[in-house]
């Protein structure tokens, strides 16, 4: 099988990604096409979809003014996989407690924006991961905390009692930026676990 990943490439570790999902298809035995998506168009064509870390008010503008915030909703909706980290997570939420921020609500959750301090105040864990056997090395950069789980939402991770990982239907989200390491788990889990081989 050949999985068409599509990456949300506004802004972000867009190629830091792309190689997280082509290890992760490769340590599951498959394959990745990923596309990097700017404009409306793009996203109903894929089978995944990864929402990368950056500025949530930048991202949240630009995925709006493209149209590619209804795009998003109707792949959810169609239970379409899809790994929102960081940033991505904010903008997926359903409150950002921001204004600022245009969420797409395809995540029954609220957050923090830098909820775990400024960049300063980086730091790196290993994170207990409901699905996965080791602990995964997980990576908090001015990381959002989620501070609202909804009924629905499984809560895969916390840190300090806080959740940082959480499965909402077909969308994962994290606090944590699981491209910055060599372990492909968080993708797997991600995609190569929600889609039908």
């Amino acid at each position: 099988m050949t999985l068409r990943a599509g990456v949300l490439a506004v802004q972000g570790d867009v190629s830091e990604h792309v190689d997280a999902i082509e290890r992760a298809a490769t340590a599951h035995g498959e394959t990745a096409e990923v596309v990097e998506i700017r404009e409306a168009g793009l996203v109903p064509d894929c089978d995944a979809l990864l929402m990368p870390g950056g500025e949530s008010t930048t991202i949240s503008r630009l995925v709006h003014r493209e149209g590619i915030d209804r795009e998003i909703a109707a792949h959810v909706e169609a239970g379409k996989p899809v790994l929102a980290t960081c940033a991505g997570l904010i903008v997926a939420a359903s409150d950002a407690h921001d204004d600022r921020v245009e969420t797409l609500n395809v995540l029954d959750v609220s957050v923090e924006r830098n909820a775990f301090g400024r960049q300063k105040d980086s730091f790196e864990a290993p994170l207990s991961v409901t699905g996965l056997e080791e602990p995964f090395p997980a990576v908090f950069i001015r990381a959002p905390v989620i501070d609202y789980v909804g009924d629905d939402v499984e809560v895969l991770a916390s840190w300090d009692d806080r959740p940082v990982a959480v499965r909402d239907g077909p969308v994962v989200g994290t606090s944590f930026h699981p491209e910055l390491t060599e372990d492909p788990r968080i993708h797997d889990l991600a995609f190569f676990d929600s889609v039908e081989t």
